[in-house]
């Protein structure tokens, strides 16, 4: 009997997560809110899952049979710290849709987090990343670009009001792209989870400026090592000296100009053999950032020639996520970095009508019905 795929699990896929501050519990925030969200002015529909969502954090009702119920993890206990009693209940609106749907294999009418890539291209190589697939970095095959700023503000319009979270990143590096600082700009002040990633190597005093002017509320630093000649060996590319120059930069101007900044900063790394351990990361960037992090190697650099591998669970990111790549090809997953699974175009569509599109929701059928090795690359992919 063939042995059974060791499986990805893009939710939660922290290997430990360290914070330099001591958490509250959470929770006892939530009972007032659960009392009084009657007053919050919320639609119907909204109120009931952040009602649903206060209640089975607080342990007052049960999740469905053979599901989790909704907890508050560490990184939400972070996110929550950093948020008014008033904004609360627009944060555990898109909270409890980001952990509870896909669980639960929910849909509304908008994607929970929607992933917007400025940038497809990348100033690095590391060796666990797609960047290394030389068929996709090839500028004739069409996959390298950055977004213009106009397709970038149409998606911002269309996503505010109906999706709270918002990454600016994907298959690149999004300090590449020239418009960056514009889009920054023209998406402040519009959503709760705002973040971004990034492996800090462009980041300069204008940068930094117009990230903390924008109100990003999460900024990744992406980094796997203390030492240099680890990071050299996984960052291809990369220079750990200048990261960490601009890390503390940014960390200074922080404390200089914006030292009431609800921003939360994490060095994340990707959890490889090569990479350092937590304690040593945590005692070399510690002091620059919020919190110290690892996550799971997923190889999604070999998705298309990886063996099939008879996996039959469906895929949660189904239900969780939609990535708008810089040229407007809208995807449901990044491990398809080739777009094999496009189900349309953001320049065309809507991102209602593209999150419940036919091409959408006849891939989520496949996948509860067992077809998933129907489906290229999910066929070899791990994620679950």
């Amino acid at each position: 009997m063939p042995t059974p795929p060791k499986t990805y699990k893009k939710h939660n896929s922290f290997v430990e997560i360290r914070q330099k501050k001591p958490l509250a519990d959470g929770r006892a925030r939530l009972a007032p809110l659960l009392a009084d969200l009657g007053d919050m002015g919320l639609p119907k529909g909204r109120a009931d899952i952040v009602r649903l969502a206060c209640a089975e954090a607080l342990g007052k009702t049960p999740a469905p049979a053979g599901h989790a119920p909704f907890s508050l993890h560490a990184n939400v206990l972070e996110e929550l710290s950093r948020l008014t009693d008033a904004e609360l209940p627009r944060y555990l609106h898109y909270r409890f849709r980001y952990e509870a749907f896909p669980d639960r294999k929910l849909l509304d009418a908008a994607p929970p987090l929607l992933q917007i890539e400025p940038a497809s291209a990348c100033n690095f190589r590391c060796v666990f990343c797609y960047q290394t697939d030389k068929a996709f970095t090839r500028k004739s095959n069409g996959f390298m670009g950055y977004m213009t700023l106009d397709l970038f503000k149409r998606v911002i319009d269309q996503a505010q009001g109906s999706i709270e979270a918002v990454t600016l990143a994907s298959r690149g590096e999004p300090l590449l792209c020239p418009d960056i600082e514009k889009m920054l700009s023209y998406a402040a002040g519009k959503f709760l989870a705002l973040k971004m990633n990034t492996n800090a190597s462009l980041l300069d005093e204008r940068k930094i400026h117009a990230i903390f002017s924008a109100g990003v509320q999460t900024l990744v630093f992406s980094a796997d090592a203390a030492e240099e000649s680890s990071y050299g060996k996984l960052r291809v590319g990369g220079d750990l000296k200048k990261v960490l120059a601009n890390v503390e930069l940014f960390s200074s101007i922080r404390a200089r100009h914006y030292p009431q900044s609800r921003m939360i900063t994490r060095v994340s790394g990707v959890k490889v053999p090569g990479s350092s351990g937590l304690d040593e990361m945590e005692g070399f960037w510690g002091r620059f950032v919020d919190q110290v992090a690892f996550v799971n190697y997923n190889p999604w650099e070999n998705a298309y020639e990886a063996p099939l591998n008879g996996l039959e669970t469906p895929c949660s990111d189904l239900w969780r996520r939609m990535f708008v790549w810089w040229d407007g090809c809208a995807n449901p997953c990044d491990v398809d970095f080739k777009s094999d699974l496009s189900v349309g175009d953001a320049k065309e569509s809507s991102l209602g009508d593209l999150w419940r599109s036919p091409a959408y929701e006849k891939l989520r059928e496949d996948h509860l019905a067992k077809r998933r090795s129907s489906r290229s690359p999910c066929s070899r992919c791990t994620v679950i």
